[in-house]
């Protein structure tokens, strides 16, 4: 795939999508990176679901922090793995306090410190909370980039180095989201919707869908 095409391609997703963010819920730096922390194996849907219980009644690092494993576990436990992510969180607030005064850290190996938190939770904060054109590989955008030939590679930390060499400047902002939901609602895994793509001809996947036929 070339630069004209890889252009064309962000170029179409940002005229559908002009404004597109994470559909995390949030309010402040701290709540967007436990949300993360949790969605990990977890739908947006389910987190938001838990959240919307939880940061009413704690959303600063103190707040979680009194709550303790015990007092956490029943505002997230609808949530896959709420144990770990329980005491991951509980940690996470003990070090936010402790090393950087209740605030999120504004450098990847600050926030990779943190118990749970990988390179791409990392890369979500820095780019959706603090504006950093970084580009968090996650499922979909691991399946996107390899079936439209955008950026294919073996494993997440191939697919994130060529997107950052292979994305437009202009277009790196915002591709983490672009792509995310290109491949959460058309590019899904088992059947994509290659007939409502708005990049389907740009697209080198072979075998792409065609519109499924109306019932009699």
């Amino acid at each position: 795939m070339n630069t004209e095409k890889r252009r064309e391609i962000f170029s179409r997703l940002r005229t559908v999508m002009p404004n597109p963010t994470t559909e995390l819920l949030y309010t402040s730096p701290f709540e967007l990176l436990i949300s993360v922390l949790l969605s990990a194996q977890a739908t947006d849907v389910g987190v938001n679901k838990a959240t919307r219980k939880l940061y009413p009644i704690a959303n600063t690092p103190g707040q979680i922090l009194a709550l303790g494993v015990d007092g956490l576990i029943p505002y997230i436990q609808t949530i896959g793995l709420f144990r770990t992510k329980a005491k991951n969180t509980i940690e996470t607030c003990r070090l936010l306090i402790e090393r950087h005064h209740g605030e999120v850290p504004r450098t990847r190996e600050e926030l990779e410190a943190l118990p749970g938190v990988g390179r791409k939770t990392a890369n979500v904060v820095l780019n959706t909370a603090f504006g950093d054109p970084t580009i968090a590989v996650d499922t979909h955008i691991f399946r996107v980039s390899n079936r439209t030939g955008l950026a294919p590679g073996k494993d997440v930390n191939v697919v994130e180095h060529k997107l950052m060499k292979v994305v437009p400047a202009e277009f790196q902002q915002d591709a983490h989201h672009w792509l995310i939901l290109l491949g959460r609602y058309t590019c899904i895994a088992r059947k994509p919707l290659c007939w409502n793509c708005t990049i389907a001809d740009l697209c080198d996947y072979k075998t792409k869908t065609p519109l499924p036929e109306k019932g009699i």
